[in-house]
């Protein structure tokens, strides 16, 4: 079960979160996790700081993984993170952090997997 959790400096009308929930959806397979088990959150509208100064168009960007995590595979997913969140976003790739964990528990429905 992954999980993307988005903190972004920009507002995130409801057609861009559905347009950002389809494409990290196919992007998930990178990490070789089903889109049916994503979950997301997204938080827009939020202040980052980098360096002391204020990211106009930035966002930093969780991604949390049940077993390990493949540093190959997220490199991949960085690239296609930062690509979307440009597209989509006009975030370019310097304004994107990323960063990656993964867990040997994970709960769900009264039990770990």
């Amino acid at each position: 079960m992954p999980m993307i959790n988005s903190k972004i400096t920009v507002s995130l009308p409801q057609e861009k979160r559905d347009v950002l929930k389809s494409e990290l959806g196919k992007a998930i397979s990178i990490l070789g996790k089903p889109e049916s088990y994503l979950m997301l959150g997204f938080e827009d509208n939020y202040d980052l700081y980098f360096g002391g100064n204020k990211l106009t168009k930035g966002a930093f960007v969780s991604v949390e993984l049940f077993g390990g995590e493949n540093p190959e595979a997220c490199n991949k997913m960085t690239a296609k993170i930062c690509e979307i969140f440009e597209k989509e976003l006009g975030i370019p790739g310097d304004g994107v952090y990323i960063t990656y964990a993964g867990y040997k528990n994970w709960g769900w429905n009264g039990r770990n997997f």
